[in-house]
């Protein structure tokens, strides 16, 4: 059967009751330990098909989203001529035949940005001013004892496009709190999560919202609830969406004017 064959590198296929039993699983697991990231991974591949489709489309509708959907790298890449042995990188006209005014690209050419220690000059990232993106994210990995590569690697998704749009959000994940000014604690978790809530539609992202704020101090419970969720909100609603930045190009932009791009607001004061 052509769902229980491995559709990219780290596939693990699963069949419905294996995935019902995995994200109950994962589920409860992530809510004991809410830092069980690999808990939290299973749980969000498992459940998210739906808000994956939708976040796919808003991507492949976006120039900016588009382009990091299809990467292909300089210099390679397939042509116009529709081919039976290449594998179309948008869509096909009705019945399934290729659209010969779309660009095709050999499946084996077809790669797309990555955000980890071996793709990024971290070098490069430290020697730009303060302020610049690039630097103020470093700045973030820094403080936070943090790394790209910590994102786990997509399993149980049976669609290999939509694999690399919750890998994608993944690894951009520490780049959303670079520009939310939010820390890796508890509270700026919580708020990030319902910033990505409204942004994705993830379930888990959306248990993640609501479950989040049951372990925090009252304090914090009445900062968040009064100031960060209503921000985090309004920010998920009018920003521009994050999915659809190639952030690898805009390192050396200000993250100032990266907000003021995206409609991002000035985070508040923790």
């Amino acid at each position: 059967d052509e769902l229980y064959c491995r559709l990219y590198r780290t596939h693990i296929p699963t069949s419905p009751v294996q995935k019902a039993l995995l994200a109950a699983g994962s589920g409860v697991a992530a809510l004991l330990d809410p830092y069980r990231h690999d808990m939290v991974a299973v749980l969000g591949e498992t459940t998210g098909e739906l808000a994956l489709r939708r976040l796919r489309d808003r991507m492949r509708g976006d120039p900016e989203g588009y382009q990091i959907l299809q990467y292909v790298p300089s210099g390679e890449g397939g042509g116009a001529v529709p081919d039976p042995a290449v594998r179309p990188v948008w869509g096909e006209v009705g019945g399934g035949i290729p659209d010969p005014a779309v660009q095709y690209i050999p499946s084996g050419e077809r790669e797309r940005p990555r955000i980890r220690v071996s793709t990024l000059d971290l070098e490069r990232l430290g020697t730009m001013p303060d302020g610049s993106f690039g630097r103020e994210y470093l700045r973030f990995l820094d403080e936070n004892g943090v790394t790209p590569d910590s994102r786990a690697d997509v399993k149980f998704v049976d669609d290999e496009e939509l694999a690399f749009v919750i890998q994608r959000y993944r690894e951009v994940h520490d780049l959303m709190h670079t520009l939310l000014g939010m820390p890796t604690n508890m509270l700026g978790e919580v708020v990030v999560k319902w910033f990505e809530a409204v942004q994705t539609g993830l379930p888990m992202c959306i248990l993640g919202a609501v479950l989040g704020p049951l372990r925090l101090s009252a304090r914090r419970l009445q900062l968040l609830t009064a100031t960060l969720i209503p921000w985090a909100l309004r920010n998920g609603m009018n920003a521009h969406c994050l999915l659809n930045v190639y952030y690898e190009q805009r390192w050396e932009q200000s993250l100032e004017s990266l907000r003021e791009e995206l409609g991002i607001e000035p985070p508040p004061q923790l």
